[in-house]
Order: C-alpha cells, then sequence, then structure tokens
C-alpha cells in the first residue's frame, strides 16, 4: 500500500507481460493481451478523474494557465535540458499519467504513404524501413476501428494510399471556412479533401459525437475525442492491472533478456515487476532515457545499445503557415479542428524537398472566449471589440518531414536531475535545409492561397519562424541490420529477446503525417508478436 493515498501499488506476481507507459500504444498491448495474459502496465503520471474534465477545460481557456497546468505537468519531475541549436519546448505537448498525449492531442489520425516507408530507396533520402506498407495495412485498418476514425470513402483523397474499406464512420462535413478555401484552390488547380480525425462523427463504442466544445487540445470534455483510457480501462475490465504514479527507474536485465522493471512509489519506496516479457512505450523522449538510464557493465552505454544509437536521429515534424483577416465573416474558431487538407504536393518530395501536406484551419484567430478573458474592456466596448476582432480570421498550416541526423538526439543531461535524482533528458535538436526549403515551398503555396482569397495577410511562419509539431520520432530507430538501429522489424530489440518497443521511436523516417495512427498500427502488430512468442 502507498502511505499517501491508500492505493496498493505493489508488483503483480507471476505476470507474463509489463508494459511501460499508459499512452495509445501502452494502451493497445495492454487491451490486446489481457484476459488470456496476466498484464502490467505501469505509469509514470497519475490516473485523471473524468469529472474534472470540464475544470481541465476551464483552465485551458484562461490566459492565466499555461498549456502544461490542464494536466498538471512541468516540475522537477518533467525537467528537461537543451544543448541543440534550437531550444525545444518539451513540456508544452506532453502529458504523463493515464492515456498519456492522447488526452492533450488535436487528433488527426492519416497513414503515412507507401513512398514514407521506402524514402532511402524512393527518394534517396534516410533509410528504408524493414517493412513495407502492405506489411502495416491490415493494423492501420484494425487501429482505425479500435480508435475510431471519422474519414471519407478513400475516394475524395486520392493521393491517399490505397485502403481496403472505409473508415468506422463518416467525415466531418466541411467547414464554412473550407468552403472559402475550396474556391480559392480551384482556381489554383489546388485538390482539397477530407481528414481522417480520432473523433466520433457520430456516436461510436459507448461514447457520445463531438459536441463542438472547440477545446480539443488541450482537452475533450466529452470525450468524443480518443483517447487511450479507453483500452486502458478495458484491459484493466479483462483483468490488467495498471499501477498509476509508478514511474520506472530502470530495467534490470541479463546480457539477453530484461528480468524486471524497478519503479518508484509515491511513498518513495522502490518494487521489482518482474515478467516474462516487457514492452516499452514511453515515447519517443522517455523511452530512450529509460534505456540510457538501465546502463550496465554489460551493457555500458545503455540498454539495448550495442548499436550506439539509443537517443540518435531525433525528428519531429516542423510547422509551416500562414494567415491573415477577410472583409467578410468567415466563422473560424467554432471546432478545435481541422476537417479539409490537401495532400496534392506530399509524394512529390526527392533529394531537394521533403514530404509536406496543408491543413485549411478551423481555428485560426481568437475565439471569443479568449477575447472576452483578455484586454480591461466592459460591457459595449467589449462586444465591439469582438464584432471586430473575431471571426474574420483565415490561415492554412502544414507539416514538413524532418529528416533523421545523428546530430539531433536524446542524451542524458550530466548536472540536472529530476524528482527522482536521475538525470533529466537532454534534448539536442537541429533542422536540416531540405526541411527548411520544403517550408519556403509550403509558404509559397499558403500565400498564393490566401492572396487568391483575397486576405490580408498578417503572419507566416517560415524558416525562421518554424516550430515543432510535438510528434517525437526516431530514437529507437528499427532496422533489419542490428548495427543500424534499436528494434528489428517486429519492434523487438535486436539485444534483448524479450522486450519490444512500442513507439514512434521506432520510426526510420518520419515522413509529414501524424504519427499516432501508425503508432496504434505498429503496437497492435508489437502485441501479435509477443503473443507468438509467448
Amino acid at each position: 500500500m502507498s502511505a499517501e493515498d491508500g492505493v496498493d501499488r505493489s508488483p503483480v506476481p507471476d505476470a507474463d507481460v509489463c508494459v511501460v507507459g499508459a499512452g495509445p500504444a501502452g494502451a493497445l498491448v495492454a487491451d490486446r493481451l489481457a484476459g488470456d495474459h496476466e498484464v502490467v502496465v505501469l505509469d509514470a503520471g497519475p490516473r485523471f478523474d473524468p469529472a474534472d474534465r470540464l475544470a481541465r477545460q476551464e483552465r485551458a481557456i484562461r490566459p492565466s494557465d499555461d498549456r502544461p497546468a490542464v494536466w498538471d505537468g512541468g516540475g522537477e519531475r518533467d525537467a528537461h535540458e537543451n544543448s541543440g541549436e534550437r531550444f525545444y519546448p518539451l513540456n508544452h505537448a506532453r502529458v504523463k499519467g493515464i492515456g498519456g498525449s492522447t488526452l492533450h492531442w488535436q487528433g488527426m489520425v492519416m497513414r503515412l504513404h507507401e513512398d514514407d516507408f521506402n524514402s532511402g530507396t524512393e527518394r534517396g533520402v534516410g533509410p528504408d524501413w524493414p517493412i513495407d506498407y502492405a506489411d502495416l495495412r491490415p493494423y492501420y485498418a484494425e487501429a482505425e476501428r479500435e480508435i475510431g476514425v471519422a474519414g471519407g470513402s478513400g475516394v475524395d483523397n486520392p493521393y491517399a494510399p490505397p485502403r481496403e474499406e472505409p473508415h468506422p464512420m463518416p467525415p466531418f462535413e466541411p467547414s464554412y471556412s473550407d468552403s472559402l478555401f475550396a474556391e480559392a484552390c480551384e482556381e489554383l488547380g489546388i485538390d482539397m479533401h477530407s481528414v481522417p480525425n480520432a473523433r466520433n462523427s457520430e456516436p461510436y463504442d459507448d461514447r457520445s459525437a463531438c459536441v463542438g466544445y472547440g477545446t480539443c487540445q488541450p482537452v475533450c470534455p466529452a470525450r468524443a475525442k480518443y483517447d487511450a483510457t479507453v483500452h486502458i480501462e478495458r484491459a484493466e475490465g479483462k483483468g490488467a492491472t495498471v499501477i498509476d504514479r509508478a514511474p520506472v527507474q530502470r530495467l534490470d536485465h541479463e546480457a539477453d533478456r530484461v528480468t524486471a522493471a524497478v519503479y518508484a512509489t509515491p511513498d518513495g519506496e522502490e518494487h521489482r515487476q518482474e515478467a516474462e516479457s516487457f514492452v516499452v512505450a514511453c515515447g519517443g523522449v522517455e523511452t530512450p532515457r529509460l534505456l540510457l538510464l538501465s546502463d550496465s557493465e554489460t551493457y555500458p552505454d545503455g540498454l539495448a545499445n550495442s548499436s550506439g544509437h539509443v537517443g540518435e536521429f531525433f525528428m519531429d515534424h516542423l510547422f509551416a503557415g500562414a494567415g491573415g483577416v477577410l472583409d467578410e465573416p468567415t466563422r473560424q474558431n467554432h471546432v478545435g479542428f481541422y476537417t479539409s487538407g490537401s495532400d496534392q504536393f506530399y509524394d512529390d518530395a526527392d533529394e531537394e524537398l521533403a514530404p509536406f501536406k496543408l491543413e485549411f484551419f478551423n481555428y485560426a484567430g481568437p475565439s471569443p472566449v479568449e477575447l472576452a478573458l483578455t484586454g480591461d474592456d466592459w460591457g459595449d466596448e467589449l462586444l465591439d471589440r469582438l464584432r471586430d476582432s473575431y471571426g474574420t480570421h483565415v490561415a492554412v498550416g502544414g507539416l514538413v518531414e524532418q529528416r533523421p541526423r545523428s546530430e539531433s538526439y536524446i542524451g542524458l543531461d550530466p548536472d540536472r536531475t529530476d524528482d527522482r535524482g536521475n538525470p533529466v533528458p537532454d534534448i539536442h535538436w537541429s533542422v536540416d535545409d531540405r526541411a527548411l526549403r520544403t517550408i519556403e515551398r509550403a509558404n509559397e503555396i499558403q500565400r498564393a492561397i490566401l492572396e487568391e482569397l483575397g486576405a490580408e495577410i498578417e503572419w507566416v511562419a517560415g524558416p525562421d519562424a518554424t516550430g515543432p509539431a510535438y510528434h517525437h520520432m526516431g530514437t529507437t530507430r528499427m532496422s533489419a541490420d542490428p548495427d543500424a538501429g534499436v528494434v528489428d522489424a517486429d519492434c523487438r530489440t535486436h539485444d534483448l529477446d524479450n522486450c519490444w518497443i512500442a513507439s514512434s521511436s521506432v520510426f526510420p523516417t518520419g515522413g509529414a503525417m501524424n504519427p499516432t495512427l501508425t503508432i496504434a498500427a505498429l503496437a497492435l502488430r508489437v502485441a501479435d508478436d509477443v503473443e507468438r512468442r509467448l
């Protein structure tokens, strides 16, 4: 028992599988294996009460609270350092707790394109994956069903990779501002299409349809947007044990297998969770950090790191965007997600230009709530400001691939420690010239659309103003050659027979599509491989 809150956090005897991390990957693995096997899930953060989501939404919309505060982030527990050429604001968009990153994500779920799996061969940039699109295609379909994805049949997006069936739910209808963009894009010969959302366009999986709160990032009070608590609760219903506030300090091991996950509890004690198999699902930063913290005489440079690549090739998607105002209503900021995009330029990628996609935002400019909670005016003056400042904004965003580079990596800081005395992650983040050129190309198209629309352009997020999408990828790369990466084609570590990694950290390249659906598909594939070997 924990002396602090009365919760039993003792190890589970005779566990078959120990999953480290209760985000989307860990939750799907646990749900898949629970029932037939004794499964225990360890997570560093707390179990959040669903009844508190409205209060968290209120926290999200108040200017006095920054984004990490919505899910109790920050502080000594989440400390990190930056010694790279660019600052990386890690805590702006991560959650430690049951549900992980899906508690605050926007919920866009695209499949990677076929060439993303063969980027070295087809584009001349980066390594090829040891699997291809066909290997993951059935798992993509299953992940869409598990998560609940609203999207088109595939016919409306001729640039998407082939699919075997429609999405589980119909797409969200194009917004009013989408219709304005559509007129401009038609003049320019740019195709628009629906985008797949991990939120309910109709009731699905005992969860309601989206009701339009508009605060998808960082909280959905209605639970219409998928989050990993869905599969954690399902796994617990099958008999899995989920232990919150149990940060894993290290993985004890022999030469070829992990023997226990050593975790701390709020009462200051440490426990050893033994199991037959281990799945590390801590994301692209905490996964390499845990492996580096688990060094030993056998693995002096970190566990599963005989290749020397643990932590290397840290990637993110880069943002390109432009926005402005129109002399007519745009009905912006009614929902917190976008309903139309364009992948038309994605597969033009080569050595010079990276893949990128365009996003037609439904949430440009301030919302009425933001306007009401800022400034000192009241009554008629506030009403006049709302009339003048709300509902005339438009913006086009985009995500750009960053190539994997050894200069970008996650290490351990030699001087700073967290609340448990462990070295904090040190982020070395740099951006390559190919990505910067691609941002310029995306900006050209975005400006052309806004100018055709007749908008007065007020801002451009170009190469000098780009930032991350908070999609952490690449730090435990998948490879066929053990010397070239950390895990094999099944996401099992090359060095350890009973340890898998389920995370975007295994991506050899990142493409320009949001990574969560690929994470989910790989997690289901990992669960199948663990099942076969138990």
